[in-house]
This record gives C-alpha cells, structure tokens and sequence, in this order.
C-alpha cells in the first residue's frame, strides 16, 4: 500500500458512522457511512477500524484518522465524557482506536471539526477566527484560530449553548430547564427541539423547523412570529459571542441554519446588542453541510502531519 498522504476523518455520531478520505486539496477520494451501534463499545470500535480499512483498500494510500464526536475526551482521566452517544462515556477511545488502527488517532468534538471544516475551505476560509455555530438537536460551538480548532482548557471552548440566554426578558425568566442542571441555557431557546417547542406553545401544533419555515414562507403569521422571536433570541446569544471572542467569522450549523429567514437583518440585530459602534464580524450560512463534521475530522490533522510512517 502506498505511503502518499492522505487524511481520513471519521464523524461518529448517535445514528451513523460516516468516514471520507480526503487528499492533501480537500477532494474526496473515497465515502462510507454505516449506523451506529449505538450501545456496543466494541461494535463501534470495529466499524470504525473497518470503515477506515476499506478506505485505505479503494485509495490505495494509508492515512491519518482524526475523528469527531460529541462530548470530549478528559483532561483529568483521558476517557470520553459529556458524549449523547452514552456508551463512549467513559471508555478510552483515543487508545482503544490507536490500538485497532495501530497508528496515533485525534479525538477532537464535533462542533470543533464542523467550524474547523468551515475554517479551511468554508465559509470561514482565509480569516483568523471562526466561530462555528450548531443550531440543531442541541446547540454547540466550536473555536477555530489560525487553522487550529480551540478545545480550551477543560474541553469544553465554545460550549455557549450552555450559558444562560443574554438580557433575558420577563416572560422567558427563569427558562426551561436544561438536561446540564441549569435552567434558561442557550440550548433551551435556540435548538431545533427549542424552534418548535416555541411554535406549539403559540399555535398548538407539533411541527419541525422546516415546516415552520415552509409556512412562514407563505405568510402564516404564527409562524412569522416564531421565526421573528427566534432571530432575535439568536442575535442576543450571537452578541454574547462577539463580545468574549470578537471572531472575524461565525458560520451557523445544523438543522436550523437551513432556514434562510433567519440570516435576514442578523447583522444588524446582532450590531445593537454588541458592544462595538459597528459590527464587523460576518455571519454565514456553511458550504459544506452535512459534510462539515467529517471533513474537519480529517483536517485535525495539519499540513506537513498526513504521512505515515
């Protein structure tokens, strides 16, 4: 097998396992995907090496493997913490996978790899700082200066959906309580659950943020009203961000940042709540997708590391 460089990343997620090969310009060279089995330890660590080992056999090349999932590895213990995927909480994956994979391996969170993607080839190509945004089943962030994701001192850099939600006003005090112990977070207003949660309370309908942004589309006052509550929810969080980081980019994820509405006049919500005279930073939706996590996955490995020995 050829030693040329080549970069695989691996986002191992609740549902799915989706592994890609990259080369050193970002193409795709090869794509398997396969469904978690979500409860089995040992299950994962065998798809893994397997998804990875068919890669190498289509590419004819052996690569790094960097991989992304939620929660993080711990600075105290070295074993997955704060995972939904609960049966890696407390397993030692980096070493497991080292071992399997018989090469070093990067464990880095998801929302890191997603803003990572986006840092350099996205959205957020070219500029110092990005902030990637996940507005999704929960509502993560991930730091990204000068082309290396930021996993901070205790692994938890970026982690806004876990503060509580900027210049709350009376009738959203105290929040709903979030599965962290804490009531009011982030999370609680700005997640997909969240969006339609907010929906029902005003229409007594059950429907999902697309569905929302479909009948807001055609002009259903409800739903206006929601996604009008919503940005502006989103710009407070959003100052917040600009006022600790100051990033040059903030690229939004996840299921929500498909709602083209929301992007309409951000800018400026966000500019008044900022503590800055004019708001410079750019907020965009992302290039790359779906595809974010696993190609930031494969990109936690650097220019000049994607040989192996």
């Amino acid at each position: 097998m050829s030693h040329e460089s080549l970069r695989i990343g691996v986002d191992l997620g609740g549902t799915k396992i989706e592994a890609v090969a990259l080369d050193l310009a970002g193409d795709v060279l090869g794509r398997r995907r396969v469904a978690t089995p979500a409860h089995d330890y040992d299950a994962i660590l065998r798809a893994i090496a397997a998804l990875v080992h068919e890669l190498e056999l289509e590419t004819g090349r052996r690569g790094t493997v960097g991989i992304g999932t939620p929660g993080a590895v711990s600075t105290r213990t070295g074993l997955v913490k704060n995972s939904n995927t609960t049966g890696l909480n407390g397993k030692p994956l980096v070493e497991d996978l080292s071992k399997a994979l018989q090469r070093s391996v990067r464990v880095e969170n998801d929302a890191n790899c997603f803003a990572l993607s986006e840092a350099v080839d996205g959205a957020g190509a070219g500029v110092k700082t990005v902030f990637g945004v996940i507005l999704g089943t929960g509502v993560g962030g991930g730091i990204v200066v000068d082309g290396k994701p930021i996993a901070g001192r205790n692994r938890v850099a970026g982690e806004w959906g876990h503060n509580p939600l900027p210049w709350m006003k009376p009738d959203e005090y105290p929040g709903r309580p979030c599965y962290c112990g804490h009531d009011g977070c982030v999370e609680t207003f700005l997640s997909g659950p969240a969006l339609a949660f907010d929906y029902k309370s005003r229409s007594g309908q059950d429907l999902d943020g697309a569905q929302i942004a479909a009948l807001a589309d055609r002009g259903d006052a409800v739903a206006l009203e929601t996604l009008a509550a919503y940005q502006e929810r989103l710009a407070r969080a959003l100052a917040g961000v600009v006022n600790l980081l100051d990033p040059d980019v903030i690229v939004l994820g996840g299921g929500v940042s498909n709602i083209a509405r929301i992007y309409d006049g951000l800018g400026k919500m966000v500019e008044q709540r900022a503590f800055t005279d004019a708001l410079d930073t750019k907020i965009l939706p992302n290039v790359h997708g779906d595809s974010g996590g696993v190609r930031g996955a494969a990109w936690l490995w650097g220019a000049g590391e994607a040989t192996i020995s």
